[in-house]
């Protein structure tokens, strides 16, 4: 999720757990750690461009940590900020760790995958109830607190997390809508035993991605869930097989590692580039919810030595008409 969504969920939670005298500084703490998970993307290396995407959304995001995590907080927010103010380090480590905790919940309500069980599963749960951009359901919150922090009045906060609870509800119930409908089209080609997942297009709970295969091959469509349904057929592309697209890979080696290690992060969803041909892309983003164009993959080389590693890229194309088809298809 976004880093300015993480913050005020934080801030939310933690609000409501102050008095009236505590009510600003649980509101920044509960900011601060609710954004403090993130810091996992530090955990990098020149070497090995992959390990940034097992250490994202992994042990800093664990149901596990929280209280861990909630503790560093209040130690650093405390001795820096409110020894001398008269609050007792108690309640800060109350708001910390309420903050920190609605991070990793929050982030497996995306697509992307958060590791909430490590270390006890390396499953990467993603609940695929919300976008992970969406001002729809952030700036109501951040208006909230904002107000019940100046006001000191929890009233605000109270609206706020109903706000919350009822937009994530939402979610569930769009994803339902879009599944059936996703479902229906997939019956309607004959693809009978197709296991249908659905994921929010970008910022919005209205126009959904839908993936599924058949017969070794995935197929990306959109659905529209609003006041009327509507399906925008789309792309298909084979599944990734190795020994058909890099016969001179050597299976033992670091490039062949790094292949599994991205097919475990996409969740299995891997294809090889249409544009590119030695990259394999995750098929679960695109601007367009019906479009192929992954937005991250990996690449490899035929010419590098059996020790190194697969290449980390992104696509960087802007295509500005993309953004707005996708808001025509929302509107539409």
């Amino acid at each position: 999720m976004d880093p300015l969504t993480q913050g005020v969920l934080g801030s939310a939670v933690a609000q409501q757990s102050a008095n009236k005298k505590n009510i600003i500084i649980a509101t920044l703490f509960g900011f601060l750690s609710g954004l403090a998970p993130d810091l996992d993307i530090f955990i990098r290396s020149n070497h090995d461009p992959l390990l940034a995407l097992e250490y994202h959304r992994q042990f800093t995001h664990s149901l596990i940590f929280i209280p861990i995590g909630g503790l560093i907080c209040a130690l650093i927010f405390y001795y820096l900020f409110t020894k001398r103010r008269e609050i007792e380090f108690k309640s800060v480590y109350l708001y910390c760790t309420l903050g920190y905790g609605t991070h990793g919940l929050l982030d497996s309500c995306t697509s992307y995958g958060t590791q909430l069980l490590w270390p006890f599963s390396d499953a990467r749960i993603s609940w695929n109830t919300i976008s992970i951009i969406d001002p729809i359901f952030t700036l109501p919150i951040f208006l909230l607190i904002l107000i019940g922090a100046l006001k000191k009045k929890k009233i605000y906060t109270r609206i706020s997390l109903c706000w919350i609870i009822g937009y994530c509800i939402f979610g569930v119930v769009q994803k339902e809508r879009a599944k059936d409908l996703a479902s229906n089209l997939a019956l309607s080609r004959g693809h009978t035993n197709a296991l249908v997942d659905v994921k929010p297009s970008f910022a919005n709970l209205i126009v959904w991605k839908s993936i599924y295969s058949n017969n070794n091959i995935y197929y990306v469509d959109a659905v529209k869930v609003g006041l009327r349904t509507k399906i925008y057929e789309g792309s298909k592309i084979n599944k990734l097989n190795i020994s058909e697209s890099f016969p001179w890979l050597d299976l033992s080696s670091q490039q062949a590692k790094d292949i599994e290690r991205f097919r475990w992060f996409s969740g299995g969803y891997v294809a090889l580039s249409n544009k590119y041909k030695n990259r394999i892309i995750d098929i679960r983003y695109s601007m367009l919810p019906n479009e192929i164009k992954g937005l991250w993959g990996i690449e490899l080389d035929s010419l590098v030595g059996s020790e190194i590693h697969a290449k980390y890229v992104f696509n960087r194309e802007r295509n500005i008409n993309s953004i707005k088809e996708l808001f025509k298809m929302i509107k539409d």
